[in-house]
């Protein structure tokens, strides 16, 4: 077990913009795409993501001070501080569980695809973490490294369907066939955007409402429809409320407009280099498993990030959420490392709402707020876990992360393992949206293929 876990430090040392596309330069190469192609391919994939991680870190690094300063402004004190997911994937890989974690998944993922029970093909391995901390925090509460396996396979699963079920919808707002988004924390949400957007229909008025700047862009839209004008309004606006001078108020601004403009073209690149051997890969598979047709294959979320609804989305929630954790009861925590996330985890849901940003932002408000109400709940028992495996220094503050750590599919499955009653009450609410959710992917897959 310690030279397995020896063997895995190693692999999840490097970022996810380095493995990735070498596990993907190995996948092409075995499907006889040619050196040339298979490097070029993987380059492209690599450049783009590691694109992503540099705007994202640059983002981070231009809010973070806008935000704190914010806080020490007003004279507030949130005694957990918000650090992103890295601790939370150091937590997850010093686990026991973890280990055992990726050929579990990825074991279950070829029985239901050889069962015809899923047409997934989860290939991001470096989200597996995702999974794989549920079954740490499990293993932690029960002390059963198999109720902890156990946990691991439920959201495994259920990634799975949801991958699968929202692929149409990616194809629609993005061109991009065969693909949908791996991470549990953006597909996760998509019973709750179904029955939101059912909900959105039935109001007489409001569902004729609609901003979409990925449809219209800055032709029908004027300047609201650039992402750029948005990043540009939005950074004035936390630089202003932050106290800054001249100078930095349009400095922070310039910088965020040019993150939203980086973002969409790293995004392009991903996309390039992934269509190829998604293609190539689903019809060999398909070859192999003659009755297994539309495969879709799991990526991580950079792909969407092209789609000019899903930049000004996590855009617009971002000041939103920043104002909510200010008054919200119960809440611990300011978002900080995180914050940017927000437009990764609702870009799945923006789409399924045809990049509709009016609708994307107004569901996007309760997640926001269950966002930082379990995040700061959790904090205990993450900075015990965080210091306990060596990856936090003792600071006397507690930590946590806005969206990864307060995720609700995590925190759901949880509690149901703490027997709550309220999570079997909710259980049943995700089972019937699940079943709402399954009935729109059936009548949105058959609208593309009548065009």
């Amino acid at each position: 077990m310690d030279r397995i876990n020896a063997i895995l430090d190693l692999f999840f040392s490097f970022k996810a913009y380095v493995m990735l596309p070498i596990i993907i330069f190995a996948i092409a190469l075995i499907l006889r795409m040619g050196l040339r192609h298979s490097l070029l391919i993987s380059l492209r994939l690599a450049v783009g993501f590691a694109s992503v991680f540099i705007a994202f870190d640059f983002f981070v690094d231009t809010i973070g001070p806008a935000v704190e300063s914010i806080s020490r402004v007003r004279g507030l004190d949130f005694p957990v501080l918000d650090v992103g997911w890295p601790p939370l994937a150091a937590i997850t890989w010093a686990s026991p569980v973890a280990p055992v974690s990726i050929p579990l998944i990825l074991g279950m993922n070829l029985l239901l695809l050889a069962l015809g029970l899923t047409r997934t093909i989860y290939i991001d391995i470096w989200n597996y973490w995702h999974f794989a901390l549920i079954g740490a925090l499990v293993d932690n509460l029960t002390g059963s490294f198999w109720l902890g396996l156990v946990a691991v396979l439920l959201l495994a699963v259920y990634s799975f369907k949801l991958i699968e079920w929202t692929a149409p919808d990616v194809e629609r707002e993005t061109g991009l066939s065969g693909i949908s988004a791996s991470p549990v924390s953006v597909n996760g949400l998509i019973p709750y955007a179904v029955v939101m957007d059912g909900l959105f229909e039935r109001i007489p008025g409001f569902r004729k409402l609609e901003y979409n700047p990925s449809r219209h862009g800055e032709g029908k839209s004027g300047l609201l429809g650039e992402p750029m004008i948005i990043g540009l309004l939005i950074g004035l606006l936390l630089s202003l409320a932050a106290g800054y001078d001249i100078k930095g108020v349009l400095e922070t601004g310039i910088h965020i407009a040019a993150v939203m403009f980086l973002l969409p073209v790293a995004s392009g690149l991903i996309g390039e280099g992934m269509q190829p051997i998604t293609v190539q890969l689903r019809e060999k598979v398909e070859a192999r498993f003659p009755g297994r047709r539309n495969l879709v294959i799991a990526l991580d979320t950079g792909i969407l990030m092209k789609n000019r609804s899903v930049m000004v989305t996590g855009l617009i929630l971002m000041p939103i959420a920043l104002v909510i954790s200010l008054v919200l009861p119960g809440n611990r925590t300011l978002p900080l490392g995180d914050l940017p996330n927000l437009i990764s985890v609702m870009a799945l849901s923006v789409l399924l709402f045809r990049g509709n940003v009016f609708r994307a932002v107004i569901a996007g408000i309760p997640v926001v707020v269950t966002y930082l109400l379990i995040a700061s709940k959790m904090a205990p028992l993450f900075t015990a876990l965080a210091a306990e495996g060596g990856a936090l220094e003792t600071t006397g503050m507690e930590i946590t992360a806005f969206t990864d750590g307060g995720n609700q599919m995590r925190f759901l499955v949880y509690e149901l393992f703490q027997g709550k009653i309220w999570s079997l009450f909710a259980l049943a609410l995700l089972l019937i949206s699940l079943f709402f959710t399954w009935k729109r992917y059936k009548r949105t897959a058959g609208e593309l293929q009548t065009g």
